[in-house]
């Protein structure tokens, strides 16, 4: 019975930092002045090959999938459904959120406001990641990432394994700079989320629903 209700927990906590995920990340993207480095490098990767946002996230979140396959030494077919199975509602919650901030007119807004706007999202983002991650029931496959690197190779340390996660996309932004010769979504926010995110997210796993403790399975 207890672990039921703490499965239900999860599930509500989980389904909740979805959401949040998607509107914090759409937010970022409304501003134009920089997103978290994985959600930047999916908007440099959509321009670069002409594919939609949403699409486009889908497809690198399966390439990334299988890279975490690789990062755990063994084929583990619960985390690659898991990671299927977030991928599929996010990467258009993304792009369809992203619709109603400009609609609301985000990116209209004065610098200032875009700013505190951007900053906002970026918490966000790093609040929503802290959840899921401890909820661990699916999990993007991106924050896997950094979610295999913390608990198998470095530790336990949320700040170290962000920092290592963002080798891939910091790899397709410059490639995407290289063959279009633009950049988009990458400013100040993206410098912020590089900086601060798993600093954030460390924090928020202690103060943000602290009653949610981690399920490790790696």
């Amino acid at each position: 019975m207890a672990k039921m209700k703490d499965f239900g927990q999860r599930m509500r906590f989980l389904t909740f930092s979805i959401l949040l995920n998607s509107a914090a990340n759409a937010l970022t993207i409304s501003t134009n002045l920089g997103s978290a480095v994985w959600t930047g490098s999916s908007v440099n990767l959509a321009n670069w090959i002409h594919v939609p946002l949403g699409t486009t996230m889908f497809v690198y979140g399966v390439v990334i999938t299988l890279m975490n396959q690789v990062l755990l030494g063994r084929f583990d077919r619960k985390r690659f459904v898991s990671n299927i199975l977030y991928i599929i509602p996010f990467s258009y919650l993304v792009e369809w959120i992203g619709y109603f901030w400009n609609w609301v007119g985000v990116g209209k807004l004065n610098l200032t406001g875009r700013v505190i706007v951007d900053i906002i999202g970026l918490i966000g983002v790093a609040f929503a990641v802290s959840i899921y991650q401890r909820c661990n029931v699916i999990m993007h496959p991106n924050d896997d990432v950094a979610y295999i690197l913390r608990f198998r190779f470095l530790h336990g340390s949320a700040v170290i394994a962000q920092w290592a996660s963002y080798v891939p996309p910091v790899t397709i932004i410059i490639l995407s700079y290289v063959f279009t010769g633009e950049l988009n979504a990458i400013g100040f926010g993206t410098i912020w989320a590089l900086v601060t995110q798993g600093i954030v997210m460390a924090w928020a796993d202690y103060h943000v629903f602290p009653s949610l403790k981690h399920h490790v399975d790696v």
